[in-house]
């Protein structure tokens, strides 16, 4: 089933991890037992803004196509068009 728009609500971000990198800035190629999983990735879609404690709007700070990096753990992996996605949501001040 193929999705035409999917809106994540509040100030939840779905974004498409990208593939690992093979050759880092420096040119070392990095040994496929290394590479791992990509964590940057490129938001798909966002929630538009969230409560504060006092009931202020906090927007989201990110847009359609910017680039982001990923927790190593966490967010929810979701599959949409056959590709994994997921929704990171923003982190709390403590």
């Amino acid at each position: 089933m193929a999705f035409r728009k999917f809106l994540p609500l509040f100030d939840r971000v779905l974004v498409e991890r990208g593939p690992a990198e093979i050759v880092i800035h420096g040119g070392i190629v990095l040994p496929e037992k290394s590479q791992g999983e990509g964590l940057q990735a490129t938001v798909v879609n966002c929630g538009w803004a969230s409560k504060g404690k006092d009931g202020e709007i906090q927007p989201v700070n990110v847009k359609v196509g910017d680039k982001v990096l990923l927790p190593e753990y966490g967010g929810t992996k979701v599959v949409l068009d056959d590709k994994d996605s997921f929704f990171l949501k923003k982190k709390k001040k403590h």
